[in-house]
Formats: C-alpha cells, sequence, structure tokens
C-alpha cells in the first residue's frame, strides 16, 4: 500500500537535491580541457592553443606595461566550476590579462575560476626551485566571493518546528 508512494518520492526527493545545485557558471565546448595544469606543463607542445577551464586560488598580481599576469595554483572544480581548494593542488600556472588589473579586483588567497586558451608555457621560480609555467590568456574570468563558496551546499532544510530566515523582512 505504501511502497507506490515511496517509489515515487525518492526520484522526486533526489531531483529536488540536484536541482539546489547551482550551474556552471561558463559553457564550455566538449573539447575543453580540464587536464591539471602541472600535466600541461610536462608536455605543452600536446596542448598547443588548447581552450581550458581552470580555477584555483590567486597566489600574486603583477601589472606589465601592455598586460597583467596572475598566479594562479590550481585545484580540481566542481559541477558549478567553484574551485575545491580542499584538493590537492594541480600545479600553478599564468593567467595573461589584457592591459592593467587591479589587485583588489583580483585579491591574493581568493578562489578564481577562468576560461582561456593556452599560449606556452614560461620558465620561472617558486620559492627556490625552477617551475614551468602554462600560460593562459583569458576569455573570460570569475573571482568567487566567500559567499559564493560557502553556498556549496544545498540550502534544503528537512524538520519539524519553528524556523528563523535571517534578513527576511
Amino acid at each position: 500500500m505504501f511502497r507506490a508512494p515511496l517509489r515515487l518520492l525518492a526520484p522526486a526527493a533526489l531531483l529536488a537535491l540536484a536541482a539546489c545545485a547551482p550551474a556552471p557558471i561558463y559553457k564550455v565546448a566538449p573539447t575543453t580541457l580540464t587536464v591539471p595544469p602541472q600535466q600541461v606543463a610536462e608536455t605543452p607542445e600536446r596542448y598547443s592553443n588548447a581552450e581550458v577551464l581552470w580555477g584555483g586560488r590567486i597566489i600574486k598580481v603583477d601589472n606589465y606595461p601592455d598586460h597583467s599576469e596572475i598566479e594562479v595554483l590550481a585545484y580540481p572544480l566542481d559541477r558549478s566550476q567553484r574551485p575545491l581548494g580542499a584538493q590537492p593542488a594541480g600545479g600553478r600556472f599564468l593567467v595573461v590579462m589584457p592591459g592593467y588589473v587591479e589587485r583588489y579586483d583580483y585579491p591574493e588567497g581568493h578562489f578564481m575560476t577562468l576560461v582561456g586558451r593556452l599560449n606556452g608555457t614560461r620558465a620561472g621560480k617558486v620559492g627556490d626551485h625552477d617551475y614551468v609555467f602554462p600560460l593562459v590568456q583569458v576569455g573570460q574570468s570569475h573571482v568567487w566571493t566567500p559567499e559564493e563558496l560557502q553556498s556549496r551546499k544545498p540550502d534544503v532544510h528537512f524538520g519539524i518546528g519553528i524556523g528563523v530566515i535571517k534578513g527576511w523582512r
């Protein structure tokens, strides 16, 4: 008697929870690479001029006369394309942006996601160690606010009782 409603309730509950996950911020082509920058740095010729979807933590911003570069420590992305900072890092890369980039808009320690095109590599240093940085010509970028990163968890609550909604007027 109760089996039929339960069979219908389980898929409906899963669908409701899936609907709570934010959508990806960028629509990307099926050919867009998601391999880690570390892998690209090892064999850059294999990935020449490919489009990438990468994200990570901003390490620093350097401004030059005609462009800016943002050094990023890469992390895997979730389904909403937010960097997963608790996962192991996947190398570093340099984001090349035209013109001047305000450091306040790309603060060190914040997370970002971008879509761009690989444009070779550059030798550099991380501390005292030699390092090869993949270069990404930015197409689009997004710096995540702490509030956006906290919204990782579905905002769905089940229970019995009285609830209070903060900020409700």
